[in-house]
């Protein structure tokens, strides 16, 4: 058996027929494909295949690189495509491969991409697979592929129990092969939530180290300190993941990454560390890249030196509208520079949402709530076209579950500003029982504020400090250690003569923001 150790993307060792001489690039596309590293590892495959043509699992491992299971996201028509390069017809593929492992290889690649709706073929998938990793216990690569096609098969959502069973077919994985990319990753992937995350800490310290050379295996590690708290980690681990990719574009004559999953993660890092400043540069850079023109309130270009984005345009608005969402809503700057950008379109309506629920907030915090109402008027308007576009019948309705709660909230904020307390924080306990149905989402919070985190502002701003309190708590049970929540929860409790728990949070505090740019006057 072969390993791809020393490619810098993971220790993998797969039995297969394919010629010596294209064992190199099937490998290092077998360890990337575990990492997530879809188009390269398609290249690697590509590779392996022109060197052995009759090479079937190099075909197998391209028409691999079109399905991302956690992702819920397929491209049956470029799989069908890499196959049938290598036969017309599943009979024709299967004479190619020597070996019956290496057929059912083949076969679970064909249920995968056969007839039918995608969910019933995801779960076939993964039956398909738990019999291959049965009759080939030895097979590391069979087990792990095993618990990706079980991740797969939670088509509305986290849920506990799918992800456990996921993570109890890969644990032995892990423990044998300490090395192996699909193992580790698949383990956070599994444990990936606030009460499961302290089971995923052993895979995340290992799994950078695993596989330097790949950006995601770099940043995943973040999905499990996120879900801890762990802020110093979770800048760390996305600055490494930008350093990787940027020194790839680079090689390529390419600008440095600016709009990019990783920068999103890296700025709210930066967020919660108090770091303003480089996460306002972040935000800046992916809003040029989008479009935008960098002014600032009194037209000093100069006050935040950015790259001018390589073309017009290059990016599309959705990430900008996140990050700005961020930064705002996490700094509270109602009335700074980045409050004031704005790209020059929202782009599809989710991004519509996001933009008009952070424009009302910043009206109803500035006190102008003509610009609070229509704000909320064009959120309804986005929201209405978000359900018009979605599949009612899709098993994950998180997406319209958020424009739901995004609505709630901001109506009920412009209701206490218009002086009625107890319709709104009626709302706002609706918004947060809504949030609390929804499965764990993995990251920075899927609902832009969180809701519990809103609840509790509103009830401490009326006096009510107990009930303000245990939202808080409510809501650092769902985000961990995040800063918007733990001031608060300080705040509730020195309002409710709670010295003891009011000390604990204030040091918790001070401890994240040891390199914070500033912090409020109760903290320090």
């Amino acid at each position: 058996m072969l390993t791809a150790q020393t490619t810098g993307v993971g220790d993998v060792r797969f039995a297969n027929s394919g010629a010596s001489a294209a064992q190199a690039p099937f490998l290092a596309g077998l360890a990337q494909l575990h990492n997530f590293e879809y188009d390269a590892a398609a290249t690697l495959f590509r590779r392996a295949q022109e060197i052995d043509p009759g090479f079937a699992m190099a075909y197998w491992g391209e028409a691999m690189t079109y399905n991302h299971p956690v992702w819920m996201q397929q491209d049956r028509d470029a799989a069908q495509k890499a196959l049938a390069r290598l036969g017309q017809t599943p009979e024709a593929r299967l004479a190619k491969a020597p070996t019956e492992r290496e057929k059912d290889y083949l076969r679970a690649v064909d249920v995968l991409y056969g007839t039918g709706e995608k969910i019933a073929r995801d779960i076939a998938y993964a039956d398909a697979m738990a019999g291959l990793h049965r009759n080939n216990p030895a097979d590391a690569d069979a087990a792990a592929f095993h618990a990706l096609a079980v991740l797969g098969t939670a088509h509305a959502g986290r849920d506990f129990a799918t992800y456990m069973r996921a993570a109890a077919v890969v644990e032995p994985v892990f423990r044998e092969f300490p090395n192996h990319p699909g193992a580790a990753h698949y383990l956070i992937h599994s444990y990936d939530d606030p009460v499961h995350a302290p089971l995923g800490l052993r895979a995340a310290r290992a799994y950078s180290k695993i596989a330097p050379a790949a950006p995601h295996a770099q940043h995943m590690t973040s999905h499990i300190f996120v879900a801890l708290g762990m802020w110093d980690d979770v800048v760390a681990a996305n600055e490494a993941a930008i350093g990787v990719v940027d020194r790839a574009r680079k090689e390529r004559g390419q600008p440095p990454s600016s709009c990019g999953h990783y920068n999103m993660w890296l700025a709210y890092g930066y967020l919660q560390q108090g770091r303003r400043t480089d996460a306002k540069r972040l935000v800046g850079e992916c809003y040029t890249s989008a479009g935008g023109t960098i002014t600032g309130h009194h037209g000093d270009a100069a006050a935040l030196p950015l790259p001018p984005p390589a073309t017009a345009q290059t990016t599309p608005p959705g990430p900008f509208a996140l990050m700005r969402s961020r930064y705002v809503i996490d700094t509270e700057d109602w009335k700074g520079d980045v409050a004031g950008w704005k790209a020059p379109s929202p782009g599809l309506p989710a991004a519509q949402i996001t933009t008009e629920f952070v424009n009302g907030l910043i009206a109803v915090r500035t006190n102008t709530l003509p610009g609070a109402r229509e704000a909320l008027s064009r959120l309804r308007a986005a929201r209405a076209a978000l359900d018009a576009q979605f599949d009612k019948n899709a098993t994950d309705q998180s997406p319209r579950t958020r424009a739901q709660i995004l609505e709630l909230q901001l109506g009920a904020l412009i209701q206490i500003a218009e002086g009625e307390k107890t319709t709104s924080i009626d709302r706002l306990r609706e918004a947060a029982a809504l949030e609390d149905k929804m499965p764990f989402e993995f990251g920075p919070p899927f609902i832009d504020k969180p809701s519990h985190e809103v609840l509790g502002e509103a009830l401490l701003a009326l006096g009510r400090a107990r009930e303000a309190r245990a939202a808080f708590e409510a809501a650092l049970s769902r985000t961990p250690g995040r800063t918007t929540a733990l001031l608060g929860l300080m705040r509730a409790a020195t309002a409710g003569g709670d010295q003891a728990k009011a000390a604990e949070a204030r040091g918790q505090l001070r401890a994240i923001w040891s390199r914070a740019d500033s912090m409020p006057a109760d903290v320090k």
